[in-house]
C-alpha cells in the first residue's frame, strides 16, 4: 500500500494541561511505555492493583493455547462492583455518576448510590426471572439510564449482556438473538429521535417472533408524554418498573472468574452472518479502567461526555465500565444532535458544564455544514480536552475541531481502536504528545504495533499489526472458534493480531490509519487507502463530507466514484467539480482524478453515523440494492442512484 498524503502540522499540548495531567511529558510516556512493552505482566498486574478483587489472579498472562489467550487467570471479580460498591465503599456514592438529558429536555442526575440501588433492584428481579449465571441477555433499549442500569445488572449476576443498537431491524435482532440463544430481551415501548418516538418494542416483537428461546421480554416505559402502540403478550412480556418495584436494594455481586464471558457484541461486517465478539471479565476490567484513566486524563471534578451510543463498542467501555470504574461523572443524552435545531449539543455543553467531549468524525463534520454559528452562540469554556472515535479523522475536520470548539488550548485525543480491541490501542497521551490533524499518533501502554507487507517485512506503509495480546483483546467469536482464528490470526502465520487496517509510519514514528485493507482502490498500479482520497475533498472549505468507492475500470484496474455533499447554501456546479478534480491533481496526482464526482445533501449512513461504503460500490456498479430500511435516511441513497443512472 502507497501513502500519498502528508501533513506537517504539529501541536503540542499547552503548558497549563500538561502541568496536571496524569502523563505530562513525552519521557513520562516512553518511560510507562518501554516499562510495559519490557515486562508487561508486572505493568498490567501493577494497573490491576487500582480495582478490586475476591481474588487475586495466579498468573497475569497465560499464552499457553493462543491466539485463545488467558489474563488475570485463577481471580475472581466482579464489573459492576467495581463500577459501583468500590466508590461507595470509598466514601463516593453521592457523586453524580449521570446527568442524563432525554431528547424532549427531560433529564435525571442520578448519583452513584443511586445507580447502585437501581442495579441491585434490577438484578435481583433477574435473578427471579430464573436469570443464571452465563444466560444471554438481549437489550435493545434507546439512551436512557435504565440501559446503564441492564448492563450493570448482566455483570452483577454472571448474565452476559448483548445490547443491540436501537436502530437495528427486526431481522438484525432476530440473528442476534438466534446466533447467542438469548433468553431474556430488555427492551422499552419507544424511544425518542428527532421528535418522533420510535416504537421499539413493535420491533422487537416482529425480531423474536420465532425464536423459541426467547423466554421474557421487559418492557421501560418510555412514552407517558406521547404514548406508542405497544401490545403485552401474556405470559412472556412485563413492565420494566412492575418487576423492580418491591425488589430489595441489596445484590451481592456474583465472584466471577477472569474468563467468564462478560458481553457479546455483535459487529455486521460488510457481507456474511453477524460475528459476536466475546469479551471476558478480569482483563477487559482493567484495559477499560487504564486506557479511560490515561487516555482521558481524568480527575474527581470533570464532566465527561461521550456522544456514542452504548450498542456499540465505545459505548460498552467509554460510557459504562471505563468511566464508571474511574468514578467519573459523565452526560448520556438519548437523541440526535440537531433536535430541535443544530445547536442542541453545544447547548448541552454549556448545559453541565461538559469538561471532556469525545464524539466522531461524522459528527464533527456534520458540525462544519450546520455552520460555525452554532457553536459561537454558546459558552464552551469549560471544555478542556477532546476526542474522536469511530474512523480516521480527515485533517481539515482535525482543525475544525481544534480552533471551533477546543478554541486551540484543548489537546485531541484521535483514537484508534476496534469493537475486537476492547480499548483504545493507538492513541496521543493529552498531556504529553505532540499530535498532528488526522493523526492517531502513538500506541497506548502494553500495544506493540507493527507496519507489515502481506510476507511478514517490516515496511513504511503496509498492513498493521499488533504483536503483543494485550488486557482487553477479543476472545473468540461466539459458538465459531475457527473463524475467530481464520479473521484475526490469518497472516503472518497466526503469530500476530490482524485488524485489516493499512497504516503508515511517519518520520517522527507516528502511525497514520490509512483505512480498511479492503477499502484500499489499485488506480493504474497504485494501492491507495480511500480515507487518504476523501480527506483531499474535505480540505475544500465548501465540501462537508465526502466518500470514495473503487469501481472495476478497463485500463486502470479500478477507477474512482467520489460521492460528495457540500455545506448548506452551495450550489453543485462544474466550477466545484473542477476545483475538487485539480485539489487531487495537486494533493495525490492526476493518476488519482475521479471518473465521476457525485453531489448530494448527504450520505447514506447508519443510524449511527457511518457512512454505507458497500451501498456506494453497488450504486456505483450498477448493482441492486437490497433492503435499504436500516439507513438514517433511505431516500438518500434513491436520490443518489437515479443522479448516477442519469449520468
Amino acid at each position: 500500500m502507497e501513502s500519498v498524503s502528508h501533513e506537517n502540522r504539529k501541536f503540542a499540548p499547552i503548558a497549563e494541561f500538561s502541568e496536571n495531567a496524569h502523563v505530562g511529558s513525552m519521557d513520562a510516556y516512553n518511560a510507562l511505555y518501554q516499562r510495559s512493552i519490557q515486562d508487561p505482566e508486572a505493568f498490567w498486574a501493577e494497573a490491576a492493583g487500582d480495582l478490586h478483587w475476591f481474588k487475586k489472579w495466579d498468573s497475569v498472562l497465560d499464552a499457553s493455547e493462543a491466539p485463545f489467550y488467558k489474563w488475570f487467570d485463577g481471580s475472581r471479580t466482579n464489573l459492576s462492583y467495581n463500577c459501583l460498591d468500590r466508590h461507595i465503599d470509598a466514601g463516593r456514592g453521592d457523586k453524580i455518576a449521570i446527568h442524563w438529558e432525554g431528547e424532549p429536555g427531560d433529564s435525571r442526575d442520578i448519583s452513584y448510590k443511586q445507580l447502585h440501588v437501581e442495579v441491585c433492584r434490577l438484578a435481583n428481579a433477574l435473578k427471579a426471572k430464573g436469570v443464571q449465571r452465563g444466560d444471554r441477555i438481549a437489550i435493545y433499549l434507546p439512551m436512557i439510564p435504565e440501559l446503564a442500569v441492564s448492563v450493570l445488572a448482566c455483570a452483577r449476576i454472571g448474565a452476559v449482556h448483548s445490547v443491540i443498537f436501537a436502530g437495528f431491524s427486526a431481522d438484525s435482532i432476530r440473528d442476534r438473538v438466534l446466533d447467542s440463544e438469548t433468553e431474556v430481551v430488555i427492551t422499552s415501548d419507544g424511544g425518542y429521535r428527532r421528535g418522533k418516538m420510535l416504537e421499539l418494542k413493535k420491533i422487537v416483537d416482529e425480531g423474536v417472533e420465532n425464536c423459541a428461546c426467547v423466554k421474557d421480554v421487559i418492557v421501560v416505559k418510555r412514552g407517558d408524554a406521547h404514548p406508542v402502540d405497544c401490545t403485552m403478550r401474556e405470559g412472556r412480556d412485563s413492565w420494566y418498573h412492575d418487576l423492580v418495584e418491591g425488589e430489595s436494594a441489596n445484590c451481592p455481586a456474583a465472584e466471577m472468574e477472569a474468563e467468564d464471558l462478560l458481553f457479546l457484541l455483535y459487529t455486521s461486517g460488510t457481507t456474511g452472518k453477524p460475528k459476536g465478539i466475546m469479551h471476558t471479565t478480569a482483563g477487559y476490567q482493567v484495559f477499560s479502567y487504564l486506557t479511560s484513566k490515561y487516555v482521558f486524563d481524568l480527575k474527581p471534578d470533570d464532566v465527561y461526555w461521550c456522544t456514542a451510543d452504548v450498542g456499540w463498542i465505545t459505548g460498552h467501555t467509554y460510557i459504562i465500565y471505563g468511566i464508571m470504574q474511574n468514578c467519573a461523572t459523565q452526560v448520556m443524552y438519548e437523541g440526535a444532535p440537531n433536535h430541535p435545531d443544530e445547536g442542541r449539543f453545544w447547548e448541552i455543553i454549556e448545559k453541565y458544564k461538559v469538561s471532556i467531549f469525545y464524539t466522531a468524525p461524522t459528527a464533527i463534520r456534520a458540525f462544519m455544514k450546520w455552520g460555525d454559528d452554532w457553536v459561537t452562540r454558546r459558552d464552551l469554556s469549560t471544555l478542556r480536552l477532546l476526542g474522536t472515535v469511530g474512523e480516521p479523522i480527515n485533517p481539515e475536520a482535525w482543525m475544525w475541531y481544534h480552533k471551533m470548539i477546543g478554541r486551540e488550548r484543548c489537546p485531541i485525543v484521535d483514537t484508534w481502536w476496534q469493537t475486537e480491541t476492547g480499548g483504545h490501542m493507538l492513541t496521543p497521551m493529552p498531556g504529553a504528545t505532540p499530535t498532528k490533524p488526522g493523526c492517531a499518533t502513538l500506541p497506548f501502554f502494553g500495544v506493540e504495533p507493527a507496519i507489515l507487507t502481506d510476507d511478514g517485512a517490516e515496511a513504511e506503509a503496509g498492513i498493521l499489526a499488533i504483536k503483543q495480546p494485550w488486557p482487553g483483546m477479543l476472545r473468540g467469536i461466539y459458538g465459531d472458534p475457527q473463524r475467530f482464528k481464520d479473521t484475526y490470526w490469518c497472516k503472518w502465520g497466526g503469530q500476530y493480531y490482524f485488524p485489516g487496517d493499512g497504516a503508515r509510519r511517519d518520520e517522527d514514528g507516528y502511525i497514520w490509519i490509512l483505512g480498511r485493507v479492503d477499502d484500499v482502490v489499485n488506480v493504474s498500479g497504485h494501492r491507495i487507502g480511500t480515507a487518504e482520497l476523501e480527506s483531499v475533498f474535505v480540505e475544500h472549505p465548501d465540501v462537508a463530507e465526502s466518500a470514495v468507492v473503487g469501481v472495476p475500470h478497463e485500463i486502470k484496474g479500478q477507477g474512482l466514484i467520489a460521492f460528495v455533499t457540500v455545506i448548506d447554501g452551495r450550489a453543485y456546479d462544474q466550477q466545484l467539480r473542477q476545483e475538487l478534480v485539480s485539489m487531487i491533481d495537486k494533493g495525490i496526482g492526476k493518476f488519482a482524478r475521479p471518473e465521476r464526482i457525485l453531489f448530494s445533501a448527504d450520505l447514506p449512513k447508519t443510524r449511527s453515523g457511518k457512512i454505507m461504503r458497500r451501498i456506494l460500490r453497488d450504486i456505483a456498479e450498477g448493482k441492486e440494492l437490497g433492503n435499504t430500511s436500516t439507513l438514517a435516511d433511505p431516500t438518500v441513497v434513491e436520490a443518489l442512484q437515479a443522479q448516477y443512472l442519469a449520468g
